[in-house]
C-alpha cells in the first residue's frame, strides 16, 4: 500500500515566523528576536521572500538525510518549512524545466558556514539529477573538486577552523534533461600573505600541514621534508594541531580526490614538490655584509636549505642564490644591478614565495576546468554557486578586507537591483499595479572605489606608479578620511616580483614550475608594468557582475550566531551587526513595500476553503472564483488584498494571520465534529462487538459444562469396570495357579520315578562306558576352549595381515589351517563388499594387468601404483578436439597421445590413440582429423618386449582393409594400461582372448614385408628414453636403457 502523501506549508507548526516578510511588527530587535527563537528550536533557515538566511548550529542536524532530499524534490518553494534544499529545488527545477540559467549566491562573514551550504547545494542537486555511469563520473568530479580547493584554498581562522581564503565561482553546466555535464571554476582574490604569516591563533593553508601529517616516509624524504612542524619558520606553532580535525585522513582524502578528479601520479607529484619549495622557502635566513664601496648587501646563512630547494626545483644553485642578492633593473637600452640588504632579500623571498604559492594555486584551479569541462558543444543550461567572503570588519582593517568589503558592496548593489527587478517584474506579470520603493543605493560607495578618476583604488594605482619615495603614508594623505589601516596597501598593491626571480624560476627543469612564470622568458621580456592586485580585482568583479546579471539570482545569507564556534550560543549583538551590514531589514521591507505575501489560488483555496460554507468541502468552479467567495464572505477590506492573473496578493502581514487564526479555530471545531463522529461509531461498534462476544462466550461455555459433566460419568464407569474387572481377573488367576501347580507335582512325581527306573537298568553298563564317555567330554572341553580362545585372539580384517594365532594341540592342525582359510576368504569378501562398481573394475583390470604381465615384462611393476585413468586427453571438455569427439558416437575408452613408429626410418610422429568398444582409432594431434580406423576383430595380436620400455606391435589380420600399410607399432607412457584395456575391450567384444607375445625379438608386417624388431641394451643420447633405428629391410632395432 503506497504511503500516503502529507501536504504542509510553511504557516504550518510554525516556530517563530518562517518568513521574516509576515513578520508583524517588523524592527530590528524582533527580526534578532524571532531568528534567536527558531536557532533554540535547531530551524536553523527562515526565509526572507525567496531569499534563505542560514545560521551556523556548529553542529550535525539530522536534517540533510537523502529521506530529507525526496522530501523537498518537485516542490513548491513555500509547500514546506525554510530550508536550503528548497531553494536548490527551486533553482534546479527553473533550470530545468523553464530553461533558464541561474545563480546562488552564499555570503556572510568568515565561520558562517559559506563553504558547507555550497557543497549542501551541490550535493542536492547531485542527488536530484540523472542517473547513469557518464553522469555520476561528471557529479563525483564536481564534488571531489571541493576537497582539493579546500586543502589549497582553506585555513583555520580564529573564526573558522575551515575558512575559504579565496573566492569561488563555479559554474555548473547541464544538458537539456538537466543532466550534469561539466563545469568551470573561477576563483578570487587568494590570501597568498597568509603564506607568509599568519595572525596569532591562525593557521597557514591546510595543505602543509596535511602534507607533513599524512605523507609517507618514503614521499617526505624524497621532497626532503620532515614531519616537526617547528623545523619550518611559514607554520605558525601555536594552532597547528586543531581539535577534530585530523590532517593525516584529510591528506589521503585530497590524494584520493585528485585521482578522481583526474590528476596524473606525476601532475600530484609536482604538486607536492611545489609545496615543499614553498616551506623549504621559510627556512632561508640572510645575514648582513658590507661591500668595498661602503653598500650592504645580503648573503644567504646557511646555503643547505637553498641546496634542496634547488634539487627539488631543478634550479641551478648559483642563480638562485644571485637572484636573492641583485636585482636588475631594466629601461629601454640599459640594465642597472643593484645588491639587496637584508631586509630586501627577505622581502623578495616572501614575494617569491607569495608569488609561487598563487600561481600554484590558480594552475590547480585551471587544471580541475580542463577535467570538469563539459565535452559535448551542444548547448548548455548553467547553475552557478558564488562563495565568496562576506563583509570582513576586524580591529586592524588591511588591504584584504578593503578588497573583500568592495566586492560585498558590489553584490549588496546587485542584490538590491535584482530583487527590485523580481518585485516588479512580477507585478507586472500578474497585472498589479507597481509602487515606487525608496531604498538605500550603496551605488555611491561603488563608485567612491571604483572611480577611474578619483577612486580609492585609481589613486592607489596612481600612487604606485609614481616615481620617486612610494609610502602608506603618502598614500594616506590623499584619502583624508578613511576607515582602514593603509599600513601596507601599497606594497600589497603592487604585488611586485622581481624579474630576476621570475627568470630564475623559469630556468627550472621542473616543468611544472616553469609553466608558472612565463614572464621569466628572456625572449618575452616586457618592460611593462605589471597591472596592480587592485585593478585585477575590479575587473574581476566586474565580468563576475556582468555574468551574474545574465542569470536568475538565488540567494543564501549566511549568519554566525557566536565568535565561539560552539553550538546552542545567540550573540544577538554579533548577529545583529551582520544583520546590519548585510541589509537584511532593508531586503524585508522592500519585499513588504508592496505586498507582504502572495500564493496562487488552487493552494490558496485548498487551504482557507474550510472557512466558507460555499467552498467547503469541495469548490466546483475555478480557484479564482473561490478564494473571491471566499474573501467577501470572510467581509476581509478590499484595500488589503489583490488580484492577480494567478495570485492572490496580500498587503498587511496582520490579514494573513487572520486567515490563519480563523482556519486554526476552524480546524478545531472540525477536529471536534470528527471526534464527536467517531467516537459515537466507536462506541456502538464496541457495544455490537461485546454482544456479539457474550454470545459466544455462553454458547462455548455450555458446551464445555456439557463435555466436563460428560466426562465425569465417564470417568466413574471405567473406575467401576475396572474394579469389576481386577476380581475377575485375580479370581481366574488363582484357579489357574491352581491347575499349575496340580500339573507340576505330578510331572515331577513321574520324572523322579522314571529315573529311579532308569538308573536301576542302567547300573550293570555304567563301567564298560565310563572311559569313552569321559574321553568325549574331555574333547568336548578342549575344543570349547580353543574356539574361545581363538575369539580373542582373532588378527584384524585387513586381507594383507599375516598374522595367525599359534596351534595350541598338535591333533587340531588340519582344524587350524582350515579355520585360516575360511577367516581369510570371510575378511577378503568383507573388504570386496566395500567396492563400488567403478572401484572393482579398476581391480579386474589391475587384476588381469596382473595375470597378463606379472614376472613378465619390467615395466608392470612401475605401473602398478598408477591409476588406470583412460581418457587421458579429456576430449569432451577441450574445444580443440570438437570436431573429432562429433566424428566419434561410440563410448571412448582410451584417449591418449602416443608415438607412432614410422615403417621406413623408425621416426616417431605424435598420434591421438583412441579405443572404443568396437574399433581402435589413430587421429592427427594438431587438427584431430582421423588417420586410421581399425575394427577390433582385425586385430590378432599385441607384441612387445620384456625390458622397461613402452613400445609395442599391433598385429592385424592379414587380407583386413586395416591391414594394408601392415601392422602398426607405437611408444607410449601407459602400455600396461593400454595393452590391458584392448585385450579385455577384444575379449568382451569378440568373445575371443587377444594373443599378448611378451619378447625381445618378435616380426612384424610392414606392407609386403616381414620385420624383425629387436630389442637391445644400449647407452642412449636423449638419457633413459629408448630410441629406434631402422637397421635394414628386415632388421629394426630399439635400444633400452
Amino acid at each position: 500500500m503506497a504511503k500516503m502523501e502529507v501536504k504542509t506549508s510553511l504557516l504550518d507548526n510554525m516556530i517563530g515566523v518562517g518568513d521574516m516578510v509576515l513578520l508583524e511588527p517588523l524592527n530590528e530587535e524582533t527580526f534578532i528576536n524571532n531568528l534567536k527563537k527558531r536557532f533554540d528550536h535547531s530551524e536553523i533557515y527562515t526565509y526572507i521572500g525567496s531569499v534563505v538566511i542560514s545560521v551556523n548550529p556548529y553542529r550535525s542536524l539530522p536534517i540533510y538525510s537523502p529521506e530529507k532530499v525526496e522530501e523537498y524534490r518537485n516542490r513548491n518553494f513555500y509547500e514546506l518549512s525554510p530550508h536550503i534544499f528548497a531553494l536548490s529545488d527551486e533553482a534546479y527545477r527553473s533550470l530545468r524545466d523553464q530553461d533558464k540559467d541561474q545563480c546562488i549566491l552564499i555570503t556572510g562573514e568568515s565561520g558562517a558556514g559559506k563553504t558547507e551550504a555550497s557543497k549542501l547545494v551541490m550535493s542536492y542537486v547531485a542527488a536530484v539529477c540523472g542517473k547513469g555511469a557518464e553522469v555520476n563520473q561528471v557529479k563525483e568530479q564536481l564534488l571531489q573538486s571541493n576537497p582539493v580547493l579546500e586543502a589549497f584554498g582553506n585555513a583555520k581562522t580564529v573564526r573558522n577552523d575551515n575558512s575559504s581564503r579565496f573566492g569561488k565561482y563555479m559554474d555548473i553546466e547541464f544538458d537539456f534533461k538537466g543532466d550534469p555535464l561539466g563545469g568551470v571554476i573561477s576563483n578570487y582574490l587568494l590570501e597568498k600573505s597568509r603564506v607568509v604569516k599568519q595572525p596569532r591563533g591562525e593557521r597557514n593553508f591546510h595543505v602543509f600541514y596535511q602534507l607533513l601529517s599524512g605523507a609517507s616516509e618514503e614521499l617526505l624524504n624524497k621532497l626532503k621534508l620532515e614531519r616537526d612542524f617547528s623545523r619550518y619558520n611559514y607554520l605558525s606553532l601555536d594552532s597547528a594541531k586543531v581539535n577534530g580535525v585530523d590532517d593525516a585522513a584529510n591528506f589521503r582524502t585530497v590524494r584520493n580526490a585528485m585521482q578522481i578528479v583526474g590528476f596524473m601520479d606525476h601532475e600530484a607529484e609536482s604538486v607536492l614538490a611545489v609545496v615543499a619549495a614553498v616551506l623549504k622557502l621559510g627556512n632561508i635566513e640572510f645575514k648582513p655584509e658590507s661591500r668595498v664601496n661602503g653598500l650592504d648587501e645580503s648573503k644567504i646563512k646557511d646555503k643547505n636549505e637553498l641546496k634542496e630547494i634547488c634539487e627539488l626545483t631543478g634550479i641551478d644553485q648559483s642563480v638562485l642564490e644571485r637572484a636573492f642578492s641583485f636585482r636588475t633593473v631594466e629601461a629601454k637600452q640599459e640594465k642597472v644591478s643593484t645588491t639587496l640588504n637584508v631586509a630586501q632579500a627577505y622581502y623578495a623571498r616572501d614575494a617569491l614565495a607569495k608569488n609561487l604559492y598563487s600561481r600554484l594555486f590558480s594552475w590547480l584551479v585551471n587544471r580541475i576546468n580542463e577535467s570538469i569541462k563539459a565535452q559535448t558543444k551542444v548547448r548548455k543550461k548553467v547553475m552557478g554557486v558564488l562563495d565568496i567572503y562576506g563583509f570582513e570588519i576586524f580591529e586592524d582593517n588591511s588591504f584584504e578586507q578593503f578588497i573583500i568589503n568592495y566586492c560585498n558592496e558590489k553584490l549588496q548593489q546587485i542584490f538590491i537591483e535584482l530583487t527590485l527587478k523580481e518585485e516588479q517584474e512580477e507585478y507586472i506579470r500578474e497585472d498589479i499595479e507597481w509602487t515606487h520603493i525608496d531604498y538605500f543605493n550603496n551605488a555611491i560607495i561603488c563608485d567612491l572605489i571604483e572611480n577611474n578618476t578619483n577612486g580609492i583604488l585609481a589613486m592607489l594605482d596612481e600612487e604606485c606608479l609614481r616615481p620617486g619615495t612610494v609610502t602608506d603614508e603618502t598614500f594616506l594623505e590623499k584619502l583624508n578620511q578613511v576607515l582602514y589601516q593603509v599600513e601596507g596597501f601599497v606594497d600589497k598593491n603592487n604585488d611586485l616580483l622581481y624579474r630576476d626571480l621570475s627568470q630564475a624560476m623559469w630556468k627550472a627543469s621542473h616543468a611544472l614550475i616553469k609553466s608558472l612564470f612565463p614572464e621569466g622568458n628572456p625572449a618575452k621580456i616586457n618592460l611593462k608594468r605589471p597591472p596592480t592586485a587592485g585593478s585585477q580585482f575590479k575587473a574581476s568583479v566586474a565580468t563576475l557582475m556582468k555574468n551574474l546579471q545574465t542569470k536568475n539570482p538565488n540567494y543564501i545569507r549566511c549568519i554566525k550566531p557566536n565568535d565561539k564556534k560552539a553550538a546552542h550560543i545567540f550573540n544577538e549583538a554579533l548577529v545583529c551587526h551582520q544583520i546590519r551590514y548585510l541589509g537584511l531589514l532593508e531586503n524585508v521591507r522592500v519585499r513588504r513595500a508592496g505586498y507582504a505575501f502572495r500564493q496562487a489560488y488552487e493552494p490558496c483555496l485548498e487551504r482557507y476553503k474550510m472557512l466558507c460554507k460555499q467552498t467547503w468541502p469541495h469548490w466546483k468552479g475555478p480557484a479564482r472564483s473561490g478564494v473571491e467567495v471566499l474573501f467577501n464572505e470572510l467581509e476581509i477590506p478590499v484595500e488589503e488584498y489583490s488580484f492577480g492573473r494567478s495570485k492572490i496578493f496580500i498587503r498587511n502581514p496582520r490579514t494573513l494571520f487572520k486567515l490563519e487564526d480563523l482556519r486554526k479555530q476552524r480546524l478545531e471545531d472540525l477536529a471536534t465534529l470528527i471526534q464527536k463522529i467517531y467516537r459515537g461509531w466507536k462506541c456502538r461498534t464496541h457495544f455490537l462487538l461485546m454482544k456479539k462476544s457474550q454470545i459466544v462466550i455462553a454458547a462455548w461455555y455450555r458446551r464445555y459444562a456439557q463435555q466436563k459433566r460428560y466426562q465425569q460419568t465417564k470417568s466413574s464407569a471405567l473406575v467401576i469396570q475396572s474394579y469389576i474387572r481386577g476380581w475377575k481377573a485375580r479370581k481366574i488367576l488363582r484357579e489357574l495357579k491352581h491347575q499349575k501347580r496340580c500339573k507340576e507335582a505330578v510331572t515331577t512325581i513321574a520324572a523322579y520315578w522314571h529315573g529311579t527306573q532308569v538308573r536301576r537298568e542302567y547300573r550293570k553298563f555304567f563301567r564298560a562306558n565310563a572311559g569313552k564317555k569321559i574321553y568325549e567330554f574331555t574333547l568336548q572341553r578342549i575344543v570349547q576352549k580353543y574356539f574361545l580362545e581363538m575369539k580373542n585372539k582373532m588378527p584384524s580384517l585387513s586381507p594383507i595381515d599375516k598374522n595367525w594365532p599359534s596351534r595350541p594341540y598338535l591333533f587340531l592342525d588340519s582344524t587350524h589351517k582350515e579355520l585360516k582359510r575360511i577367516f581369510h576368504l570371510w575378511r577378503c569378501k568383507k573388504y570386496r563388499d566395500q567396492f563400488t562398481d567403478q572401484q572393482k573394475l579398476i581391480y579386474e583390470e589391475k587384476l588381469e594387468a596382473s595375470e597378463l604381465f606379472k614376472d613378465k615384462k619390467a615395466l608392470y611393476p612401475s605401473s602398478v601404483g598408477q591409476p588406470f585413468q583412460g581418457a587421458y586427453l579429456e576430449i569432451n571438455k577441450n574445444p580443440k578436439y570438437k570436431k573429432l569427439k562429433d566424428a566419434i558416437e561410440e563410448k571412448i575408452i582410451i584417449a591418449e597421445v602416443v608415438n607412432k613408429i614410422n615403417r621406413a626410418n623408425g621416426k616417431s610422429t605424435s598420434r591421438i590413440f583412441l579405443l572404443t568398444n568396437n574399433n581402435l582409432l589413430l587421429a592427427d594431434q594438431k587438427s584431430g582429423q582421423i588417420k586410421s580406423e581399425v575394427p577390433l576383430v582385425d586385430v590378432t595380436k599385441v607384441s612387445m618386449s620384456s625390458q622397461n620400455d613402452g613400445f609395442f606391435a599391433v598385429h592385424l589380420k592379414e587380407g583386413s582393409e586395416a591391414a594394408s600399410k601392415g601392422d602398426f607399432l607405437f611408444s607410449s607412457d601407459h602400455l600396461i594400461e593400454m595393452a590391458t584395456k584392448l585385450y579385455r575391450t577384444t575379449l568382451s567384444q569378440t568373445k575371443q582372448k587377444l594373443n599378448i607375445e611378451i619378447s625381445d625379438e618378435f616380426l612384424v608386417q610392414f606392407r609386403q614385408d616381414k620385420v624383425c624388431v629387436k630389442f637391445i641394451q644400449g647407452n642412449q643420447k636423449n638419457g633413459s628414453v629408448p630410441t629406434c633405428k631402422r637397421k635394414n629391410n628386415r632388421l629394426l632395432e630399439v635400444a633400452v636403457p
